[in-house]
């Protein structure tokens, strides 16, 4: 769940050191190879939705973006099940099919969320309710979600009714 601010900071720089910090931020808490696995793809879904240029959303770039620089184990394995499944499916059956984080690995968690976040790139709004509504590990679903999406949509793309109940930034950088 932390590891898309990881991919934000580092998204200028080439995929293989998001990757090594990544990894990095990861072993401080998650010494099991599958949830060092879930952080790099959520940094590299992160790093690849800072990146994008604006315009109609493409899922398969970012599910083989992030598929070419994860491990192999069952966080990829799920990630795979997860570009397969259409966008246009209810929430419930992706999740039924993918996880929502109950178990409270990045296996059960990583997929649904880049699913979510494949199917409403460009409206944070609606990839939150859509990861909120399938239950499970709401609050790290959301976080993945929103971190990646947030990067994808920009300041303008937030709810302006939502920043006022954000904390408040400590440091200024010309930038809210």
């Amino acid at each position: 769940m932390r590891a898309a601010p990881v991919g934000a900071y580092f998204a200028d720089e080439p995929y293989e050191s998001i990757v090594d910090q990544a990894r990095l931020s990861a072993e401080i808490t998650h010494a099991h190879p599958e949830g060092i696995a879930g952080a790099v793809a959520v940094a590299i879904a992160a790093a690849w939705a800072a990146r994008r240029n604006t315009g109609s959303p493409v899922p398969a770039e970012l599910f083989s973006t992030v598929l070419q620089h994860t491990p192999n184990g069952d966080t990829r394995t799920g990630i795979e099940r997860a570009a397969k499944v259409p966008l246009d499916t209810w929430q419930h059956h992706a999740a039924e099919q993918l996880g929502n984080g109950a178990r409270i690995t990045a296996a059960d968690t990583v997929p649904f969320c880049l699913w979510a976040v494949a199917r409403h790139l460009d409206d944070f709004t609606e990839a939150l309710w859509t990861t909120v509504h399938v239950g499970g590990d709401i609050d790290t679903n959301c976080a993945i979600v929103g971190g990646i999406v947030s990067l994808a949509v920009g300041r303008e793309g937030l709810p302006s009714a939502w920043l006022p109940f954000r904390e408040p930034l400590s440091w200024n950088s010309g930038r809210d």
